[in-house]
């Protein structure tokens, strides 16, 4: 007669806002039931804009999933021997400071065997049939530290401490977009060739930075971080028209009479930008034998003016941004929808992490 509701909060805490999104399961179904976005204040704290969220959001839970970024992320994929998961654990314990360019007992460790067998083997030679494809990361423990004391202070509770780039993937699985598989073609007899293997890239340009991560039959098989970000293109804006950032940020959002402009601002950044993202799908797909067709953008980097079709023209490959509210529920009674939707390309890790109520 009763359906059991459990709910988590999926908090994103970036370097120029805090976004957080709550997801229930009711019965089976997840549903968007809380929403909240707050700015940090130019030399403010991040717990500043972290309890303005929680005030503003009136949330069912206190659980909340977070994640982390940056030069004190390491993420690897390695190739080796077929073992158990112990025993792999064990093993990578010991094979770590190859990987890792932290002394071991500054970090946590964890790690994943995935599916897709590694194109080439540890020794750099092709792999052989007992060799697994496996997944690094490692996270130094002063940053895990001070997320969790953040979210204590705010009386929060953690449950999971994600990786930004692996929450782009969560959030992918939890839209249900469709997107890769086998390409089957024929040659010019009409005889089918050899299936390649088809990719997606999650790319999402957030303030400070941009975060790829490329799955190839939903799982993931290349991420990397890039340095280039949304601030860069304020800063741009802000040079060319001679004004203070938070004018110049709000030029950029409003797409107006000043667009051409913006434009030509922002055309160094996004060259800079697309020619990493260029390099970075050219190597996995000559290193992983796949081919990334598509690219989805998300962040608030792609809102601005024309970024979008810069990408797909300096990639070569078909580019849009994506919004992960579709075919999910939301309980609009329970917050501002059209706020929602306005900010819905810039709040896919705080849904990635809120999808694991699923697994909770």
């Amino acid at each position: 007669m009763f359906r059991r509701t459990k709910s988590i909060i999926g908090l994103d805490i970036g370097s120029q806002a805090v976004k957080a999104v709550e997801i229930s399961l009711e019965g089976p179904e997840p549903v968007v039931t809380g929403f909240a976005r707050a700015e940090v204040p130019p030399g403010g704290e991040k717990a500043q804009a972290v309890a303005e969220v929680f005030k503003r959001g009136k949330f069912r839970s206190k659980q909340v999933v977070t994640s982390v970024a940056g030069q004190s992320v390491v993420v690897r994929y390695i190739a080796m021997p077929r073992m158990k998961d112990d025993e792999l654990r064990q093993a990578l314990r010991v094979e770590a400071d190859r990987y890792v360019p932290f002394e071991l007992d500054e970090v946590a460790l964890d790690c994943q065997a995935l599916r897709r067998r590694p194109r080439t083997g540890s020794d750099g030679e092709g792999a052989t049939t007992d060799q697994i494809n496996v997944l690094l990361v490692a996270c130094r423990n002063q940053l895990l530290e001070e997320h969790v004391k953040l979210l204590q202070g705010q009386g929060l509770t953690p449950t999971v401490i994600d990786v930004d780039a692996f929450a782009l993937a969560n959030a992918w699985e939890l839209c249900g977009l469709p997107g890769e598989g086998a390409a089957v073609e024929v040659d010019e007899n009409g005889q089918p060739k050899a299936k390649e293997e088809l990719g997606i890239a999650l790319i999402d340009v957030g303030a400070s930075r941009t975060t790829i991560n490329v799955l190839c039959s939903g799982e993931t098989c290349f991420s990397r971080e890039i340095g280039i970000g949304g601030n860069d293109m304020t800063q741009a804006v802000a040079r060319r028209l001679g004004v203070e950032i938070f004018e110049a940020e709000a030029v950029k959002r409003a797409g107006d009479e000043k667009k051409p402009e913006v434009q030509r601002a922002i055309a160094p950044v996004l060259e800079d930008l697309t020619s990493e993202i260029a390099l970075s799908l050219d190597y996995v797909e000559n290193h992983e034998g796949i081919q990334v067709r598509e690219i989805l953008l998300s962040g608030g980097g792609v809102l601005a003016p024309g970024a979008v079709t810069y990408v797909e023209q300096a990639t070569g490959r078909s580019a849009r941004t994506w919004n992960p509210l579709e075919g999910l529920r939301v309980a609009s009674d329970r917050m501002n929808t059209e706020e929602l939707e306005t900010w819905a390309s810039s709040l896919i890790v705080a849904l990635g992490l809120a999808s694991r109520v699923r697994t909770q």
